[in-house]
């Protein structure tokens, strides 16, 4: 019998996945970022199944707290940025009348639909960290920031307002600063009082950390999603800097782009595609003695890599029914059971582990495999039987050779 072994992907032996958050019908703004990451499915780390950000990183992450930011699942962008003071700030004034900051802290959810089928997936996003290059005249410069509350100029600026959080981090002149906070989740506005009345004041860069909550790569779609977020900027916004500050935009758009590179590859060892059905310690005890064989059968090792789900098809050179048939010189045919076992961490469609699974022509109980985790180059067994009951006219015709073509297709369009 001869075994024939096939995968199929969209892609080949990789299926790309590409997540993009749309662009909208609205106005053109300056404020808009693009944002990519990757799931490459690791061998040296199988049970780490998670998006790569592989957008261009500038900032306080990348230049000053790496191992921070790596800790704490963060990623930080400088870019140019505009907002004028339209009043002066005067000493001691209320909180949106002072160099305020409150940014989308909290996770919103927007959706991804796959363009091929249409299916949905979510995606989480929140605003971890601000920060500006501020400008204000001299005098009264920097100094302006120093009173009561605060006598050294820099302390909060440095140190961060409540409910905000320092980085330790300030590079400032005598009429300018860069500033980076941490933002809490859920976390309200921050803000500096000066002690001294400032003329105007603007912000001609910003900073922001961003975080991200993705889909499991495992069970998504190979192929591309699509979906886009949008934060307003102003007072009562989303970014929201007072009531003094007038920023040039007045929406953040944030596309969003995210490949996911499946791997399904299946090897059969050389030779392996030739099967030979033998009963349990060859024909001895039938040569020799004439008891029966209890079955003819084979046990076929495969070595298997998947991260994405999949199906199982049988295909048949012979049909009998619903499973492959064996055939002789003289036209007797024989049905033949192919069943699978795949390895720890692949799971049929009920959670369960595959254990002599049988594979038929109508694709029952094989319509769906899903990992667990990255399964890379592990054993698995496809099982050939022709049961006993059906080797009846088999032993009657000693010497007779059965064949059979049977294509097993590991499928990852489910």
């Amino acid at each position: 019998m001869k075994l024939v072994a096939v995968t199929r992907s969209a892609l080949g032996s990789c299926c790309v996945l590409v997540l993009f958050m749309g662009l909208f019908s609205t106005p053109a703004q300056a404020f808009v970022e693009d944002i990519t990451a990757v799931f490459r499915p690791d061998p040296g780390n199988p049970m780490v199944n998670k998006f790569q950000n592989t957008t261009p990183e500038s900032g306080i992450c990348p230049w000053h707290i790496p191992a921070r930011c790596k800790a704490m699942n963060i990623f930080t962008i400088r870019r140019a940025f505009s907002a004028k003071s339209n009043q002066p700030i005067v000493a001691y004034a209320e909180p949106r009348k002072s160099a305020y900051f409150k940014v989308p802290s909290q996770w919103r959810d927007f959706q991804v639909t796959h363009r091929a089928t249409g299916a949905i997936e979510t995606v989480q996003m929140r605003i971890a960290g601000i920060g500006v290059h501020w400008n204000i005249p001299r005098p009264p410069g920097v100094s302006a920031w120093a009173s009561t509350i605060t006598p050294s100029w820099s302390s909060h600026w440095r140190n961060a307002p409540p409910p905000c959080q320092g980085v330790n981090y300030l590079a400032a002149g005598t009429y300018f600063a860069l500033v980076f906070w941490l933002v809490p989740e859920n976390a309200g506005a921050c803000n500096v009082t000066a002690g001294t009345e400032i003329p105007w004041m603007n912000y001609s860069a910003l900073e922001y950390a961003y975080e991200l909550r993705t889909p499991n790569p495992l069970a998504m779609f190979s192929g591309e999603y699509t979906g886009g977020i949008s934060y307003t900027i102003g007072p009562g916004g989303d970014f929201d800097f007072g009531d003094v500050m007038e920023s040039a935009d007045d929406v953040a758009t944030f596309n969003f782009q995210l490949s996911v590179e499946h791997d399904l590859k299946v090897d059969i060892p050389p030779g392996g595609n030739r099967i030979e059905l033998m009963p349990q310690g060859g024909w001895q005890a039938w040569l020799n003695h004439g008891r029966a064989p209890a079955r003819l059968y084979r046990d076929q090792t495969f070595r298997i890599a998947s991260s994405s789900r999949f199906k199982m098809q049988l295909e048949c050179s012979i049909v009998m029914g619903n499973t492959c048939g064996l055939r002789n010189a003289e036209g007797d045919d024989v049905p033949l059971q192919v069943a699978v076992t795949l390895p720890s961490g692949l799971v049929d469609q009920y959670g369960q582990a595959v254990n002599k699974l049988p594979l038929r022509l109508d694709g029952v109980g094989s319509e769906l495999f899903q990992p667990l985790h990255y399964v890379s180059d592990r054993p698995g067994s496809l099982h050939f039987e022709v049961q006993r009951d059906d080797m009846g006219e088999m032993l009657k015709r000693p010497g007779s050779t059965y064949s059979g073509v049977v294509t097993v297709v590991w499928d990852s369009q489910v």
